[in-house]
């Protein structure tokens, strides 16, 4: 059966200016471009209401009757995924703000550059095809794992939900230990949610945040006159928290006069306030946090000994989110559900090969950082998905490897294309990394079809299985890479720990 052409790319011109319209037809037209036109923005919005709907607009802010940015803005609700380009003579910071505001994908000026105009379209048309490839992901998330805070199905996240549960009966006191960012407080605040406690007060303190000089009296209170600025009584944490839960954050960075104060309020129940002789009785549970080795401290001497096994009677540890990769995914939805919620951004999914990216990245911030690059990357995505280009330059360097996958299911231009010319070993290794994100990321399972198409035809290695042969490979190579760090060489294949042992095994 003969191919069936490529449809053309289809434009739709919006201005005022017959003339306008007229050159970039004829530009457009030249390159094979399918082109509509409306004389007006209210025609223009009468044309994208009846459909179909283009692959771009080019849209002029100046027009009589309806200006070019109510009509961006009433395009952009009848389709939030339809991209258009805006065309002004009048090149000012509001021009630039008020398009970008208002979800263009980008403006150019007037007198045109013919390149410059085809370069930005086909920018755009890309950008049209990666979003209609991109494929969704579907986190299996319950409305109660959005309202917890805390999300993770990992097995080592799993433990730490046992854990909770298992203290939130007692008033046993906890420790909460792990890198930054990786969720201490939300731990602290879910074993005060389900606690007795749960009706009386909650107060989070960082200690690493509050001077040596201030801390105690911001813990315990202090008397007028105690000390210089004290024109009053002050209440301190404990006692507006009698009844309640206090997270003690970063509490290796506790001075040691401190600690000792902490020591007597959690063996006693009482505390006096800065200049005060009266003891006071307080009801509080104590949970503390750090990033830091206590036990190293301990040795040292920078941390008391009675101090850290009276906090360390329960120990929850948090996992880096590198050792639960397979928690990304549900992260980045609950990230996005929060910004819907809050009508921050009108992104709802990210593509396939973003999650890929996303999933392959160290994430030394942990959850902090995958939070700030998901916020940060879905205000200037411009359509209804991340793309891989919307993430921060460092993650997509970071993650960057021989091959990028596309998601869609044509056969022209394949991806597989480029590793013709390489030398088997090295097209070999490559292609296998791209089958593993591939059925890591979910994408269309024809991608992995035509990798293993391509393997099989191109690289075959005598009777033994093709894919053992590379994923023995890979496996062998990492480990020797990391010099045996198996945390290390699981991150680089984008497995877990317990998986690398495994298929070590």
């Amino acid at each position: 059966m003969p191919e069936t052409a490529a449809k053309p790319p289809s434009l739709l011109i919006i201005d005022d200016d017959a003339e306008i319209r007229y050159s970039l037809t004829r530009v457009f037209s030249s390159r094979g471009y399918q082109v509509a036109e409306a004389a007006s923005g209210e025609q223009g919005i009468a044309l994208v209401k009846k459909g179909p709907l283009p692959d771009l607009v080019f849209l002029d802010v100046r027009m009589g009757g309806m200006g070019g940015i109510e009509a961006l803005r009433l395009i952009r609700s009848v389709s939030p995924r339809q991209l258009v380009v805006l065309m002004t003579a009048f090149g000012t910071a509001q021009t630039a703000i008020e398009a970008m505001k208002y979800g263009a994908f980008d403006y150019v000026m007037k007198p045109f550059d013919p390149p410059k105009v085809l370069a930005i379209a086909e920018a755009a048309l890309k950008t049209h095809a990666d979003l209609r490839a991109a494929g969704d992901y579907k986190p299996a998330l319950n409305t109660e794992d959005y309202k917890e805070g805390i999300v993770g199905n990992s097995p080592v996240m799993q433990e730490v939900f046992k854990i909770i549960g298992q203290v939130t009966a007692s008033d046993v006191t906890v420790m909460i230990t792990g890198e930054s960012g990786t969720g201490k407080e939300l731990v602290a605040r879910s074993i005060w949610k389900h606690s007795h406690r749960a009706s009386k007060p909650f107060i989070a303190v960082n200690c690493a945040a509050i001077p040596d000089n201030l801390i105690e009296s911001e813990l315990f209170g202090h008397e007028r006159g105690s000390f210089t600025g004290a024109t009053g009584q002050r209440l301190g944490k404990f006692e507006l928290c009698d009844g309640g839960t206090i997270f003690l954050d970063e509490i290796g960075d506790m001075a040691t006069a401190t600690q000792t104060k902490i020591l007597r309020v959690l063996q006693a129940g009482e505390i006096q306030r800065v200049g005060g002789t009266e003891t006071i009785k307080v009801d509080v549970r104590v949970i503390g946090a750090t990033n830091k080795d206590l036990e190293a401290m301990v040795k040292a001497k920078t941390f008391r000994e009675d101090l850290y096994y009276r906090l360390n009677v329960v120990r929850i540890k948090m996992p880096a989110l590198r050792e639960r990769a397979e928690d990304i995914p549900p992260i980045i939805d609950f990230c996005l559900q929060n910004l819907a919620k809050q009508r921050k951004t009108h992104v709802t999914r990210v593509s396939s090969e973003t999650l890929a990216v996303l999933t392959r990245y160290p994430w030394p911030g942990n959850v902090r950082e995958l939070e700030n690059v998901i916020y940060r990357s879905a205000v200037i995505a411009q359509g209804d998905a991340i793309l891989v280009k919307d993430l921060p330059a460092e993650i997509r360097s970071a993650t960057s490897t021989e091959v990028t996958v596309g998601a869609g299911t044509d056969t022209s231009d394949s991806p597989f294309d480029s590793l013709r010319t390489t030398n088997a070993e090295n097209a070999a290794l490559a292609m296998a990394r791209v089958v593993a994100e591939s059925v890591a990321s979910g994408e269309p399972a024809l991608t992995a079809t035509r990798a293993l198409d391509f393997l099989h035809a191109e690289l075959r290695k005598g009777d033994e299985p093709l894919l053992e042969h590379i994923g023995r490979e890979m496996i062998q190579r990492s480990v020797a890479a990391a010099n045996g760090d198996l945390k290390v060489a699981a991150a680089e294949l984008g497995l877990t720990v317990a998986a690398l042992k495994k298929r070590l095994a």
